[in-house]
């Protein structure tokens, strides 16, 4: 099959999960898809109807013809790799993790063998079965197993200790093993309240577990930090969500009993630290004194950055607002898995 037909294919699915979005959204799914997203929040309470959603209206918006042109267009002249079987572990941090290495598989053309995390059994199954009803053949390259087996390459999403366990299974076949990243956005004095309240997605679109989840801000010295907690008032729902709102009060009580330094609004906390990685609840910021040293600053920890969100194009990857809308063609870790699978 030609990248062309399962372009057409894909711009098919795209178009199936818009009305599906659409009928999410008035209320209008089926029982039997309503069962699969309750099932879905059962397991893993984190994904909840707004981000289930979500998921959904980004794979809607970039599934579209040209989009897919535009992002295959590199490959269009390359010959078909001889097919192999990927072993495939998928991260369960947010609804519909995996899912773009799993198209990458269905459209290089070699099969999946896909161990799903225990906190995702259900939605990327859902979602390659929504696939399957547009190509019947999907059934046959993409394969839900509990155990990897007969694989000749890897393709592995986890925490920084779950990647060991994968270096010293997988390692010795091709792969791409990816570990804990953070994202981060940059701040200037330029910066608008709007483009601050578009930055409150980019922190708070599922609850912040995402790899591309704004986890520390870059200020200013001479920053007002008041317009943050004005700018991302209108998440203040957010505190209703139990495992979030417990995440907040133990975290607020272990920094108060260290007499550490916080401030918060009561449903989230900013924390001055220079660590990227921040419990749920928690955003780390730091201040800089000039573009010189921010650029050091982001440089020394370039390996554990995801995405950098700002309006300044020489260092950031991201505009506000559109962290958790990547293009097809942006890749986790900066790993072309296209290329990856079609070089094998």
């Amino acid at each position: 099959m030609t990248f062309g037909t399962k372009i057409q294919i894909l711009s098919e699915f795209g178009k199936k999960l818009n009305k599906l979005s659409r009928d999410f959204n008035d209320n209008n799914i089926s029982v039997h898809e309503e069962g699969v997203f309750r099932q879905a929040s059962a397991v893993n309470p984190w994904f909840t109807s707004d981000n289930i959603l979500h998921g959904i209206r980004y794979w809607a918006t970039v599934l579209e013809e040209r989009s897919l042109e535009k992002w295959l267009a590199e490959f269009e002249s390359e010959s078909a790799p001889e097919a192999k079987t990927i072993g495939v572990i998928t991260a369960g941090n947010i609804p519909f993790a995996g899912l773009h290495d799993l198209l990458c598989i269905y459209l290089s053309g070699h099969k999946a063998v896909i161990k799903t995390s225990s906190d995702d059994p259900v939605l990327t199954r859902w979602m390659v079965s929504v696939l399957s009803e547009i190509d019947p053949n999907v059934g046959r390259q993409l394969v839900f197993q509990d155990r990897l087996s007969g694989i000749d390459a890897v393709i592995a999403t986890g925490s920084n200790n779950s990647a060991r366990y994968f270096e010293y299974y997988f390692g010795k076949y091709p792969h791409i093993i990816r570990k804990n990243r953070n994202s981060v956005a940059v701040i200037t004095p330029e910066t608008t309240d709007d483009q601050l309240r578009r930055l409150a997605d980019d922190v708070f679109v599922y609850f912040g577990l995402g790899c591309r989840s704004v986890s520390k801000l870059y200020l200013p010295h001479t920053f007002d930090i008041q317009r943050i907690f004005a700018a991302f008032y209108d998440w203040k729902h957010i505190i209703q969500h139990h495992r979030y709102a417990s995440n907040y009060d133990y975290n607020r009580v272990v920094y108060m009993m260290g007499n550490e330094s916080i401030l918060e609004n009561g449903f989230f906390i900013l924390r001055q630290n220079s660590d990227l990685a921040t419990p749920v609840s928690v955003v780390h910021y730091e201040f800089y004194e000039n573009e010189i040293q921010l650029q050091s600053e982001i440089s020394k920890k370039k390996s554990s950055i995801q995405c950098i969100i700002g309006s300044q194009k020489e260092i950031c990857t991201d505009d506000f607002g559109h962290a958790q809308w990547p293009s097809l063609s942006t890749y986790a870790d900066g790993i072309n898995t296209m290329k990856f699978l079609m070089d094998l």
